[in-house]
């Protein structure tokens, strides 16, 4: 009953100090070793019956879902995780922060991140989405995003990229839109095995072709606004199989580069859309 002490919540998180209710602050740690403050209240109506402990802030939860404890504990402090997802947004961050092993899905916009280290995401088995939009990246490890067995999504537009990485073949949707991407920024053949790719944005950035080959499974390609200025005739058919129809792919747009559709007639003959683009 009152006088200082420490408290073990939930098998990992300690709390220390005076928990007497006279309005004094709480040190609290993790097995990390980080700090935090935590009001501990004036000791009025909030006081838990027999424990000595007053204030407003409930702590439970020891490892897996919570993402408090351990390690984990300070990603999860100054970002927000309800499940599986983390939410970085807006935190003037310069670094991927180290993350619960159970991430499924990472939001790290409008930050002032810089590079993507090989180790930044590690052996983060369950991740299927990363989104790093509107950062400060111009160079990424080559096989940063390699070591994850279900990374399905990966937004990286508005930075100041200009190489690709090397993605797993498991992608359903890249978007490196806005960044500054040129003749060698992509590897060759870079999706050839993605047979479950949807969605591929490249638009404002300084390609000079078109990434072919393209899995079948693509339904949209934008490539707008870059400085692409011909097309051959097989990059979308195949010219040796006059039945081949590519149904999936409506959505192409190559509006805004220096190239005229109308000379390559027979580039569109399986397609169910001609793209969208100069045709004078």
């Amino acid at each position: 009953s009152g006088g200082s002490g420490e408290f073990l919540v939930g098998g990992d998180l300690l709390i220390s100090g005076d928990l007497s209710g006279s309005g004094a602050t709480s040190g609290a740690s993790g097995s990390g070793g980080v700090p935090i403050e935590l009001p501990l209240g004036s000791g009025g109506s909030g006081d838990q019956s027999g424990s000595g402990f007053s204030g407003d802030l409930l702590i439970s939860g020891a490892s897996g879902s919570s993402g408090v404890s351990g390690s984990d504990m300070p990603t999860c402090l100054l970002c927000t995780c309800l499940g599986g997802s983390v939410y970085c947004d807006d935190l003037k961050l310069d670094s991927v922060p180290p993350l619960p092993k159970d991430t499924t899905h990472f939001y790290a916009r409008y930050n002032r991140i810089t590079k993507i280290n090989k180790s930044d995401f590690a052996n983060m088995n369950k991740l299927k989405r990363i989104d790093l939009t509107a950062n400060e990246i111009k160079s990424i490890d080559d096989r940063a995003f390699m070591g994850m067995p279900q990374l399905e999504e990966l937004v990286i537009r508005e930075n100041h990229i200009s190489q690709l990485p090397a993605l797993p073949e498991t992608m359903s949707l890249i978007d490196a839109s806005h960044n500054n991407i040129g003749t060698k920024g992509i590897h060759r053949e870079a999706f050839k095995d993605m047979t479950s790719l949807l969605y591929l944005y490249l638009t404002d950035n300084n390609v000079d072709y078109i990434p072919v080959p393209l899995p079948d499974s693509l339904r949209s390609l934008h490539l707008q606004r870059n400085n692409i200025q011909m097309m051959h005739e097989d990059t979308f058919c195949n010219l040796k199989d006059f039945n081949y129809i590519r149904n999936a792919l409506e959505d192409i747009r190559l509006d805004g580069n220096p190239i005229n559709l109308s000379r390559t007639p027979q580039a569109y003959v399986c397609l169910p859309r001609i793209p969208i683009g100069d045709l004078i």
